[in-house]
């Protein structure tokens, strides 16, 4: 019941004689015994309701036509910001914000990347699902061993957005010595790592402690590593995944793959550019960064695999739904 059609059907009942509490069970917890007590108080008093209205001036900016003007901004231009918003059409910061959310019912979100697939990576991907659909069930999908590798740098990822410092002004802000610069080394320490993930957990890292991974280092350092973890977990019974790095294409490769492994994935048949296949690219990599906190500076005298190596300690909950993404996918 609205406010105004309260007060009429109050305002009708106190004249009568009807005492607060019998109007109270009338309109049914629509008001307060409280409330209701003092608007018969008013009645009586003055033969009306005088409701008081709030102090300062009346809000303006939260009106209804300037809730059109931002409706009529956000159908020709959807990409902008509150403050962009607010300056475009002269209204504070606040209200914006109150338009949009209470009024508009709108929430702000985030574009989500993604990679760029042209028609010759679609097609590949449909051909990929489709091979997965004839040659797999979701059984089999859950026995997938998927594998990748990453660079690491002793720099690691920054986001100014999630490091802020509070201080009065820029200067005494700078002159923070303990956080008022991020400074960044012109060439970083890096370090390659592989690893593998599937339904049962992780595999051991494989940290390459100098130069470049190529088919040599590859069939010597990982393949042994991944086939002994496989057989461990699934028996003889499961299929290795590998995107299309040279290392992984080269005929040796290959040639390793058919002799040792009970199923692969051979070259040419994961679709490229697919990231958003495998669990270690869209998940894993990025907790390892985190856990291995690559925005401060490593210990004196500690190597950079050996920080990697320190915080590896992830424990894969739910790498059983991250595993079945290319079933997923195939849908």
């Amino acid at each position: 019941m609205k406010s105004q059609e309260l007060q009429k059907l109050i305002f009708s009942k106190c004249p009568n004689g009807e005492g607060p509490a019998k109007i109270f069970q009338d309109v049914h917890d629509a008001a307060g015994l409280r409330t209701i007590k003092r608007w018969c108080k008013m009645i009586a008093g003055t033969g009306s309701i005088q409701l008081s209205t709030p102090p300062g001036r009346p809000r303006t900016a939260h009106s209804w036509g300037n809730i059109q003007k931002v409706k009529s901004w956000l159908q020709r231009k959807r990409h902008l910001s509150v403050q962009k918003l607010a300056s475009e059409l002269d209204i504070s910061y606040g209200s914006i914000r109150r338009i949009l959310k209470d009024d508009l019912l709108l929430r702000p979100y985030k574009k989500t990347i993604e990679p760029l697939l042209t028609d010759a990576h679609k097609d590949k991907r449909k051909n990929f699902f489709n091979w997965v659909r004839s040659n797999f069930r979701k059984e089999d999908t859950m026995r997938i061993l998927f594998s990748d590798e990453k660079m690491f740098d002793i720099d690691g990822m920054y986001n100014s957005q999630n490091d802020i410092v509070w201080a009065a002004n820029r200067a005494e802000f700078d002159a923070d010595e303990s956080g008022g610069k991020k400074q960044r080394r012109k060439f970083p320490t890096k370090v390659m790592v592989w690893l593998g993930a599937c339904s049962k957990g992780v595999t051991p890292l494989v940290i390459f402690e100098k130069g470049t991974v190529d088919h040599a280092r590859y069939i010597k350092e990982v393949l042994p590593m991944a086939l002994r973890y496989g057989n461990k977990v699934y028996g003889n019974n499961w299929t290795y995944q590998q995107d299309g790095a040279r290392p992984h294409t080269h005929q040796l490769s290959q040639e390793w793959f058919q002799d040792n492994f009970p199923s692969f994935l051979d070259k040419g048949r994961w679709p490229p550019n697919s990231p958003d296949l495998n669990p270690l690219d869209y998940c894993i990599w990025d907790e390892l960064s985190f856990r291995s906190r690559f925005v401060t500076e490593p210990r004196p005298g500690v190597a950079l695999n050996d920080l990697i190596d320190d915080h590896w300690d992830l424990e894969m909950d739910d790498t059983n739904v991250r595993a079945a993404a290319v079933e997923e996918a195939s849908r």
